[in-house]
Parts: C-alpha cells; sequence; structure tokens
C-alpha cells in the first residue's frame, strides 16, 4: 500500500504514453503522471529523507504541510489550545541540531514568559568564553579498575528488537565518532552494536539478556565473557524504567527473529519474557550482593544500577544495604517516569512512577544525608533533549544526563507512534527489513555525531553566559521559576541541597527524608513497623 500511489503514476503513465497512438491530448496525461513517476523513483533511490523512501510521492504531502506549520503553530497559541506532549519547538532543535543547519530564530523567546511554571537560568554580567566543548565525567569509584571518563550526554537505553538494525548501527556509529557511550538497553549485545564500535553501556535487565541460563536465571560465566569486551565501558543493573516501572513485558515468539535471538540468548519459537522483578535478589542486601558478583566479574569495569524512584523508602532501603555492606555502586541512573516507551499500558506511562526532577532531587539528597554522594555518580536520563534541559538536570544533582528521545529524533524518528505495530515510517522502530532499508546508516549516524556535538556546544555557551567552567558547576541556585503573576523562587528555595550525613546524624528535616530513613531497614524491602 506504501508504493501504491507510485505504481499508479507509473501505470498511468504507461496507458498515456499508449493513448497518444489515438489521441495528442494523452500528451498532457503523459507529462504530469511521467513527472509524478520520475519524482517517485528519484524518492525510492535517494536517502536523504526515509519518509519519501518508504512512501514514494505520497511523502511529499508531509512537508508540503509542514511548509504551514507556522501558521498552524500561530492559530494553536491564539486559540489558547494544548500542543502534542513534545512541543515542536523541541523536536526543531534535535533536527536543526542533527542536521547542523542554523537554529537561530528571529522574534525573541517563543515561551510564554509571563505564565506560572516558566523557568530560567541566571546569567553573569562577566560570562565566559569556553573553547573545548566536549565536556566529560570520570564514573569509577574506588574499588573499580577501569575507570570510565564519559561524556555528560549520552544515548539512553533503546533496545535491538525494538529499534532496527539500521537505527542502532546509525547510533553506535554517531557515538563511536563523537566519543560518547551508547546504553544498550535490556535486549542485550547485538551485532549491530558491535559492528558500530561506539562505546557501550551494557543494561542487564530481569531476563539477564546476554547473560542468561535456559531457565532464565543469571550466568556469570556468560556476563565475565560480555563484560569483557573492549566496547563495554559501564555494566548498569536495570530495576525499572520510567515508562513502565514494575510492569514486565513480553515479547512474543513471532516477533523474534535469528539477530534477536543471538542478542538475548534466546531460543527461537517461544515467547521472551522479561520478569517484573530480578529473580536473583528479593532484598536490599541481596541486592548488594550481587552487584558485587557483577562487579568481581567485570573485569574491574564501573558497575551501577538503573531506577525510577517509586516507594521513597525503598529507594532508602538500597542505600541503608550500601552503608552497612560498605558496597556502593560506581553511578546511578535515576529514570523519570516521563520517559519514553513503545509498549507501555497507556495508564502506566501516565500515573506510575515519579517524574525526574523529584526522582532525581530525593536520590541525590538521600545518598548525601548517608554520605555516599561522593562515592559515586548520578545519571539523569526522561526527556533530556536541549542544552537546558540537562543543565536543570545537572543543576539539581546529577553528574550526566542520557537522551533516548533526542537521538531517535536525530536518526529521523517523526514520532508517529506506531512503535509497536512494526509499521514505523522512517526505518527506526521496526524489524521490517524494506521499512529499515530506508534508514542510510551513513547518513544518519553523522547526524547522531552533529546532534551531540551541537547540543554540547549551546550547553557550553550557555554554561559560559553563566559565568561557570563547566556544565558541573550549576548550582540549584543558578535556575529560577515563576509560582504565579508576580512571583519567582529559586531552585534553592524548592530543591535544595541538603547537608552531608544528616540521615546518619538523625537530623530532621522539614522534607520527611528522616522519617522515611527510620522506617527504611536493610534486610527487606518492607518497612519496619509492617
Amino acid at each position: 500500500m506504501r508504493f501504491a500511489i507510485f505504481a499508479g503514476t507509473v501505470v498511468l503513465a504507461l496507458l498515456s504514453l499508449i493513448g497518444l497512438f489515438w489521441s495528442s491530448w494523452f500528451l498532457l496525461g503523459l507529462l504530469v503522471f511521467g513527472s509524478l513517476a520520475l519524482l517517485g523513483l528519484y524518492d525510492v533511490i535517494q536517502s536523504s529523507h526515509a519518509i519519501l523512501r518508504n512512501y514514494p510521492v505520497i511523502g511529499h504531502m508531509r512537508f508540503l504541510f509542514e511548509g504551514i506549520r507556522p501558521e498552524i503553530r500561530q492559530y494553536l497559541i491564539e486559540s489558547d489550545q494544548d500542543e502534542e506532549p513534545f512541543s515542536r519547538d523541541k523536536r526543531s532543535i534535535i533536527y536543526q541540531r542533527a542536521k547542523g543547519v542554523e537554529d537561530k530564530r528571529p522574534f525573541g523567546t517563543r515561551q510564554r514568559v509571563y505564565d506560572s511554571g516558566y523557568e530560567w537560568l541566571t546569567h553573569s554580567v562577566t560570562p565566559k568564553h569556553l573553547a573545548d566543548h566536549d565536556f566529560r565525567i570520570k564514573i569509577g569509584g574506588p574499588d573499580c579498575r577501569q575507570p570510565y571518563n564519559a561524556s555528560i550526554y549520552n544515548i539512553s537505553a533503546m533496545s535491538f528488537g525494538s529499534l532496527s538494525a539500521n537505527a542502532i548501527l546509525a547510533l553506535n556509529t554517531g557515538a563511536k565518532k563523537g566519543g560518547f557511550a551508547h546504553d544498550t538497553g535490556e535486549g542485550g549485545i547485538s551485532r549491530y552494536h558491535r559492528e558500530g564500535g561506539g562505546d557501550i553501556i551494557y543494561e542487564i535487565g530481569s531476563g539477564y539478556f546476554g547473560c542468561r541460563t535456559p531457565e532464565g536465571r543469571f550466568d556469570v560465566d556468560k556476563f565475565r565473557e560480555q563484560a569483557a569486551d573492549p566496547q563495554v565501558k559501564l555494566v548498569e543493573l536495570k530495576l525499572s524504567q520510567g515508562a513502565k516501572p514494575g510492569h514486565g513485558g513480553v515479547l512474543p515468539a513471532s516477533k523474534i527473529s535469528p539477530e534477536i535471538a543471538e542478542a538475548r540468548g534466546v531460543p527461537m519459537g517461544e515467547d521472551c519474557i522479561s520478569p517484573s522483578a530480578h529473580p536473583e535478589f528479593t532484598t536490599p542486601l541481596e541486592m548488594m550482593k550481587f552487584i558485587k558478583t557483577l562487579r568481581d566479574n567485570a573485569s574491574g569495569k564501573p558497575v551501577g544500577f538503573k531506577l525510577c524512584i517509586g516507594h521513597r523508602r525503598e529507594f532508602m532501603c538500597m542505600v541503608k544495604a550500601m552503608v552497612e555492606t560498605d558496597i556502593v555502586p560506581d553511578f546511578i541512573v535515576i529514570d523519570g517516569k516521563e520517559g519514553g516507551t513503545g509498549a507501555a499500558p497507556l495508564e502506566f506511562a501516565n500515573h506510575m512512577g515519579m517524574p525526574l526532577v523529584e526522582g532525581l532531587t530525593f536520590a541525590h539528597n538521600t545518598l548525601l544525608g548517608a554520605g555516599l554522594r561522593d562515592r559515586l555518580k548520578i545519571g539523569a536520563s526522561g526527556k533530556l533533549v536541549t542544552s537546558f534541559d540537562i543543565a536543570k538536570a545537572l543543576a539539581l544533582g546529577a553528574d550526566w544526563a542520557n537522551s533516548a528521545r533526542g537521538f531517535m529524533f536525530s536518526i529521523g524518528c517523526i514520532q508517529a507512534q506506531t512503535c509497536h505495530t512494526n509499521h514505523c515510517p522512517v526505518g527506526v522502530a521496526t524489524q521490517d527489513p524494506l521499512r529499515q532499508r530506508a534508514l542510510k546508516v551513513s547518513e544518519k549516524s553523522e547526524r547522531v555525531y552533529r546532534f551531540h556535538r551541537n547540543t554540547l556546544k549551546a550547553l557550553g555557551e550557555m554554561t559560559g553566559a553563566a559565568g561557570l567552567s563547566h556544565p558541573g558547576d550549576f548550582r540549584p541556585h543558578h535556575l529560577l521559576m515563576r509560582e504565579s503573576d508576580r512571583d519567582m523562587v529559586t531552585g534553592q528555595d524548592v530543591y535544595p541541597y541538603l547537608p552531608d550525613g544528616f540521615l546518619l546524624r538523625a537530623e530532621e528535616d522539614q522534607f520527611g527524608y528522616l522519617t522515611r530513613w527510620n522506617r527504611a531497614r536493610s534486610d527487606s524491602f518492607e518497612p519496619v513497623d509492617a
């Protein structure tokens, strides 16, 4: 059906050509349909636009409508209607930075600066010029023999299987060129991750894909082999993801290709199950021992975990277990519930899990209170696609940021929301060989590289404008927000850094941390008074 219009123009052009034997009037049809047929042929051959390659001729309608987008957007503003959750301005920023085109716009801000909730960064009258925008942090604590000098902006978890082979290859190739990391997602390390040659964050979910026994339990020997790969720079134990925390999942047997089976280490012809909870541990102490097992077999590389904050006390249980065992992960990634996925029930996506700002602030202050914050790094993920998004996350306690959506858009995602149907129109989220053919790896990997480079360049400019030398120097007081028409507050008022070690000293605070800390226990995720 995607090629029906193109095929129709070819047929009509041929009929018009034959019709010339009867009447010269068929010349008009030949000119019209012949031109459209040639346009369709060019669309199929070219590689710059995945939409046109997958939808020859008819795909031009999308670009026609894009041409009148400013007028449509102005209508929405004037009629006070909301746009879709992921704004057009953010998508424009991603596309412009990925393509390396001018991203400046006339006539000032497009934000409603007088609305409550509007946020901004403070700037200095003595700004700095930062010549180097390759901002990095060292990930790896005292027990780490191979610390990783990571970029402060990396590709967040997206599995092979949910993304196409060409999408994975383009992302990883771009990461290789830009010197940043690519999280595998819980689907294991595929041949396309290895072919790209970029740095890998090996994510291990509850299905232990790539390091599992036939029964679905953890296989330490297979893990040791995977972790020894020089491409693997970090090992990340996934407890939950923001879009569907506590849900688990099933990849039906019908969707498992030989390549997916190879990457995940699962048999063909059987459903692939990701349990909602890890079978290898049930208590905080057992979790820390499992992290130690990973660390002991990870060739000295940094080991950490990722979660979306749920019951706050349960995160405190984990921290208490760290204090008690002195097993402290090298990093923790806090995933906000606003993160995306192609396979979450709508109510989970909308109403389960803690948003990033609240989750990040809570985790950061809990680790401060337990005296552990200086022993590990914190990553943040959840719709972090602009330099302001990154600066805000760093100000609230993160050391680096991850993005899935931003890099998906850089390789051509148009947010068609057909990820779960295998009918992605641009070849990003599909296993259909013909559809993913439209995604040309050499071109899209360059866009991945440019998006990363230009985003960090913009972040460097904002950092310098604030009078700072590194984005990691942002603090809550650099962030201001409007509460109402005439009132504004600083980030320090709303999201303050709490005193180091205050939980260990049993100092009460106005945010209720100590109450939850006293109910948390290291030997169980159940509360003390249960």
